[in-house]
């Protein structure tokens, strides 16, 4: 479907799994809808299971905001503790839609936990307390992270059978009545032949004649364009390379360096999440990267850019992705 279908669905109050292909524009469907919402007077609850999908989209990852933490299992005790702190049950009461980005890494068991959590604060037994939750992710992508003892001894899997993994393994998950939204449309690619290989790899499909077309595309390393983009499987390469690239401009460099105030602990927190480097160099003619999503000022994560200027005076509260513009 397309992602006007998908946004319409979404109006309707469903229970939905917006997924799709990488580049087909979730995000960018959860952002007209969370748009949508708050135009009609409605904030979201937008959350995510990472700390950086979080960051992306301008909320907090869905371990804070449910109370859980890195809790694996919800006694008793622990549901009541939860529901009786005043933080999480203010934002979990007043919550109307739930968003929970990058879904395909959150285990059942915390969906699980999460839906516990809902129905205690609202004190109402429906899926989520009744409130509307909004899935976005792959399940082709990256799946959780499960410990292996849990994982190989849980005692769902005494009888046999693969342990549940994945979000969609959850008895909530199916009580919910998620409505699928698979968004077809493709907006990062548009040469027909590489997303047909993406898809293969993406489906577990690859063939000979995929094969072959890499192949044909192989070249030399004497004959790779200067400015090609290289891959590295470590940060450490990627910052030789790039402090290389940065030394051949012929122009001065001023570095920015990250300035932080508040609890040492929520600091922490934050810059792991955060995809910028804590002391940037820039020169007037540097290649740069956006590393945050803002559609409104026509840019996202990966959007490529090139330094023009180079402010000498920067307020305070000036972020990296401001900083990068072009």
């Amino acid at each position: 479907m397309t992602q006007g279908e998908a946004l319409e669905i979404l109006k309707t109050g469903a229970n939905v799994f917006l997924t799709g292909e990488p580049g087909s524009g979730k995000t960018y469907t959860v952002n007209r809808y969370i748009a949508y919402l708050r135009s009609h007077g409605l904030e979201p609850a937008i959350t995510a299971s990472t700390g950086i999908a979080a960051t992306h989209l301008g909320g907090m990852t869905i371990h804070s905001w449910s109370g859980i933490g890195i809790k694996e299992r919800l006694a008793k005790t622990d549901l009541r503790r939860i529901a009786e702190n005043q933080q999480v049950k203010k934002r979990v009461a007043k919550a109307k839609v739930l968003i929970i980005d990058e879904i395909s890494m959150l285990p059942p068991r915390t969906l699980e936990m999460i839906d516990l959590v809902c129905r205690e604060i609202k004190k109402n037994q429906l899926s989520f307390g009744g409130v509307q939750v909004v899935l976005v992710g792959d399940f082709f992508q990256l799946p959780p992270i499960i410990n292996n003892y849990n994982h190989t001894n849980s005692r769902d899997n005494l009888f046999g059978g693969p342990a549940p993994r994945f979000a969609y393994d959850s008895a909530v998950f199916k009580q919910a009545d998620f409505k699928t939204c698979y968004i077809t449309e493709q907006y990062r690619q548009d040469d027909s032949e590489f997303l047909s290989i993406l898809s293969k790899i993406r489906r577990n499909a690859f063939d000979e004649s995929s094969m072959d077309l890499i192949r044909k595309r192989k070249t030399d390393l004497s004959k790779v364009p200067e400015f090609a983009p290289k891959l590295f499987s470590h940060n450490l390469d990627v910052d030789r390379i790039n402090d290389q690239m940065l030394a051949k401009i012929p122009r001065p460099s001023r570095l920015f360096s990250m300035e932080s105030h508040g609890p040492e602990a929520l600091i922490s927190s934050m810059k792991k999440g955060c995809l910028s480097p804590e002391h940037l160099n820039l020169k007037v003619g540097a290649s740069v990267m956006f590393t945050k999503n803002n559609p409104k000022e026509g840019f996202v994560n990966g959007t490529l850019g090139e330094i023009t200027t180079v402010q000498i005076k920067l307020t305070k509260n000036l972020t990296a992705d401001r900083i990068l513009g072009s």
